[in-house]
């Protein structure tokens, strides 16, 4: 690997750790062609600068996800809480209301079923609130909160999982919304809450390969990306689809910030599962 100053080298692995500037350097290791796996040898021209802009990179990267993510999550909140919301302001308490999943036994903890275990980390979350308006609603009402309200304390994991036991009409008027089926619309929701948490936690999201797949989403912006979504840019693409189609702020950021990436003969930008032709896809073209 070329260090070119000694100096600046110090400093980048003294701030930035060692471990996780490797995750960068890993994809310029020249493959055995025998073993099929990386050697401990460089391809020429590798340097620590390299390394250190596509760490850079994939900062800018993660904070514009994780920014993106922000209106598609408050959306989650208000269609969630306005479809409830029209049943029975109480509906996400009451298991006889929502849909046969809420009552089928938890996958860790079989004794007890999805929505009770659901249940107590939602009263968790009330119980350690310290939001003016659930101080409010404990006080006046012992702290039931309408789902209108609720939904304000709710996490995306606790937000998908209030969407999967939501009766079938509500699940349905939401999906359409989205330009989905309601199966499509909760595998996007659990995709998407690996990216955010990904994104939250600071990990590495360049050349990142991910196990959870969302189901293909039949439209034909997402037809072209549909078989990418095991790689970075069919995540963000269904991001960029769902700020397409609720019609939310700040889609731009992302494509920007693709733009900014350090490009290079020795790892390319498509590491990241995107085609060279990515701009001109109806779903990315200005």
């Amino acid at each position: 690997m070329v260090i070119e100053d000694l100096d600046q080298a110090v400093d980048a692995l003294a701030t930035r750790n060692y471990y996780r500037l490797s995750g960068y350097w890993h994809s310029a290791r020249i493959i055995d062609f025998v073993s099929g796996k990386p050697t401990d040898r460089f391809q020429p021209g590798t340097s620590l600068d390299l390394c250190v802009d596509l760490y850079e990179f994939d900062a800018r990267l993660r904070s514009a996800v994780f920014t993106s993510l922000a209106p598609i999550e408050l959306a989650l909140r208000s269609l969630l809480g306005y479809h409830l919301g029209s049943i029975d302001p109480l509906v996400h308490l009451d298991i006889e209301q929502l849909n046969a999943v809420a009552r089928t036994p938890d996958r860790k903890n079989p004794r007890k079923t999805q929505h009770a275990v659901w249940l107590a980390k939602y009263m968790e979350a009330v119980r350690n609130s310290r939001e003016d308006f659930v101080a409010h609603h404990r006080a006046q009402y012992g702290g039931q909160l309408p789902v209108w309200v609720a939904v304000e304390i709710m996490d995306w994991g606790m937000l998908s999982y209030l969407y999967r036991f939501s009766p079938r009409r509500v699940r349905d008027e939401i999906a359409g919304l989205c330009a989905m089926t309601a199966p499509q619309l909760e595998s996007t929701l659990k995709s998407l809450n690996v990216l955010r948490n990904l994104s939250a936690h600071h990990a590495r999201l360049f050349n990142r390969g991910f196990d959870i797949k969302p189901k293909p989403i039949r439209h034909e912006l997402m037809e072209p990306v549909n078989a990418l979504t095991y790689r970075l840019f069919g995540q963000i693409s269904i991001i960029r689809f769902l700020h397409h189609q609720l019609d939310l702020p700040g889609s731009e950021r992302l494509a920007h910030t693709l733009e900014t990436f350090p490009h290079n003969e020795i790892i390319p930008f498509e590491r990241i599962g995107a085609p060279q032709n990515w701009r001109a896809l109806q779903l990315w073209a200005n």
